[in-house]
This record gives structure tokens, C-alpha cells and sequence, in this order.
């Protein structure tokens, strides 16, 4: 594991209250050098919480202008299940353009990719990387880190739940040694082949321990998968 996702594994064990996840998402900004980081979360019951970097103003200002009926990275987030960099939203229209300057006079950066994160029991949480910098620098970035990203975001999402006192959690099946295994390996880095090759099993049978895993945990993907079954202390990468 990388070192950076190392830091950020051992401030996330010191979190036990929503204060503590605030500032845990605020160091991120120390970690990845981006300037704003936001978590973004409606549980079942409708309730929102958040954890961000964006200015006090803005977002009392973007909640009172009821932003979110018309920002496209919440829009287009709510309609994929996949990390979406900004610049595959739509960002016509009169509206979205004014909502955009505003945006941007209040700090917010050129450059955006979030993830989308589905819990259980019909939870919903958005994932967010904003700064400012060129295109070029932006797909450095994002190249470089997304295996990362995905990761914090899924752990985050998970201690947000914890947090909620295990009200969105669902218990979930013991995993097999195999599954266990297969996860690890992918985990560590390995290639679907190469984990196979490990294990003596063709990458058909290993595909069907991942998914049957993934399936066990309630995981969107396989990162997704590996992220849960490592916060849940059911294997160690």
C-alpha cells in the first residue's frame, strides 16, 4: 500500500465522532496536496450529512439557492455508478453557467472527479476532488491516484455508517477462505491473472470467488469489495 493511503488509514482509526471525520477529510488536503475535499451522504431515512473543505459561505449559499437541484456533478453522480471527472457533465444552460461563476468566485477549482458511492438499505453518498490546475496536471493527477480515491472513498463512506451507530449497516455472510484469498491478492495489487496463477485456479474460477464475495458483502465492485472487507478487519493488505 502506498504510503499516503497509509496516513490516511491511521488517522481514519482515531475517528469515533463526526467532528473527528471533519477534520479527518480536512487532512486529506495535507496528503494529496489538493485544495477541497468533500463527502457528501443521504441515508435511507432522507438525511443529509456532510464533511467538506468548501468555505462556510458557500455552502450556506449554495444550500440556500437550493443548488442541488441544478449542479451536474450531483445530477449526472445520481444517474452513475461509476468516478466521473467534471468535464464528462453537462455544463450548458443559463442556469448551470451563472451557478458555475458563482462557484467559481467562491473558490471553488476548475478541476472536479467524484465517485458515487451506494450503501446499503438505499443509502447514497457522493465522493469529491476539486482544484485548480490544468488539464494536463488534472489527468496526472487523477491517473496517479484514482486506485486511491476509490478506496478513501469507499472507507469513508463505511465510517460514516459506523458512525450512524450501524443504522444503515447490514450484517454480512462469513466469506470463504477462497474468497478471502482472492481479495487479499487483488488487494495487494495483483492481477486478476496473476492472483489466479497464486491460487492454481483459472481466472474464470477467481472471477466467480470475487464476484460471490462481492456479492457477500453488499460491495458496488470489486474495489469496492476489497475496501469493505479491509475495514471490517476480514483480511489485511
Amino acid at each position: 500500500m502506498q504510503n499516503k493511503i497509509v496516513a490516511f488509514l491511521e488517522r481514519l482509526e482515531q475517528v469515533i465522532t463526526f467532528d473527528d471525520f471533519q477534520h479527518l477529510v480536512e487532512g486529506l488536503q495535507s496528503i494529496y496536496h489538493v485544495e477541497h475535499f468533500v463527502y457528501h451522504s443521504i441515508n435511507s431515512a432522507g438525511q443529509p450529512y456532510a464533511a467538506l473543505t468548501y468555505s462556510a459561505d458557500w455552502v450556506d449559499h449554495y444550500l440556500g439557492q437550493d443548488y442541488g437541484r441544478i449542479d451536474p456533478v450531483v445530477l449526472g453522480c445520481f444517474q452513475r455508478f461509476h468516478p466521473v471527472d467534471w468535464k464528462q457533465l453537462d455544463w450548458s444552460g443559463k442556469a448551470v453557467r451563472s451557478f458555475m461563476l458563482e462557484a467559481s468566485d467562491a473558490g471553488v477549482g476548475n478541476q472536479g472527479f467524484s465517485i458515487p458511492i451506494r450503501g446499503p438499505n438505499g443509502q447514497f453518498a457522493l465522493f469529491t476532488v476539486n482544484h485548480h490546475c490544468s488539464d494536463e496536471d488534472w489527468v496526472k493527477f487523477t491517473s496517479a491516484n484514482v486506485s486511491d480515491l476509490l478506496l478513501i472513498a469507499h472507507y469513508l463512506n463505511q465510517k460514516a455508517l459506523e458512525i450512524e451507530h450501524g443504522t444503515d449497516r447490514m450484517p454480512g455472510r462469513p466469506l470463504s477462505p477462497r474468497e478471502l484469498d482472492a481479495l487479499t491478492l487483488i488487494g495487494m495489487g495483483n492481477s486478476r491473472a496473476h492472483a489466479a496463477d497464486n491460487l492454481s485456479i483459472s481466472e474464470h474460477t477467481l472471477r466467480v470467488y470475487i464476484e460471490s464475495a462481492r456479492f457477500k458483502l453488499g460491495a458496488a465492485n470489486t474495489t469496492h469489495a476489497v475496501a469493505l472487507a479491509m475495514a471490517r478487519g476480514q483480511i489485511i493488505v
